[in-house]
């Protein structure tokens, strides 16, 4: 989901916390990786950097992601090798 206000820029993403130390792991690797999927589908949206809490991984975007945008970080977030995807919710637009 993303958040309005001035957290807008952010899509936060639900995970178990076993996913969360796996994927912040590599955390650069998936900012430089996310970052060329969108730009493949020239987005002007991209991942300034990525930070983890408690339940999920926070993506900081420079511009307010849309469904497509969205639609691309969670499938790059679903083909991480060593993160279990069931326990990875689907982000949407609230």
């Amino acid at each position: 989901m993303t958040t309005k206000g001035s957290l807008r820029k952010q899509v936060i993403i639900p995970m178990s916390n076993d996913n969360i130390n796996k994927f912040i792991k590599d955390s650069s690797l998936h900012v430089a990786n996310t970052n060329q999927s969108l730009k493949n589908t020239k987005s002007k949206v991209l991942v300034d950097f990525i930070h983890s809490d408690i339940s999920s991984v926070t993506i900081v975007t420079n511009k307010v992601a849309v469904q497509s945008d969205l639609y691309i970080i969670e499938n790059y977030v679903k083909k991480v090798k060593d993160i279990n995807t069931v326990n990875v919710d689907i982000l949407q637009l609230p």
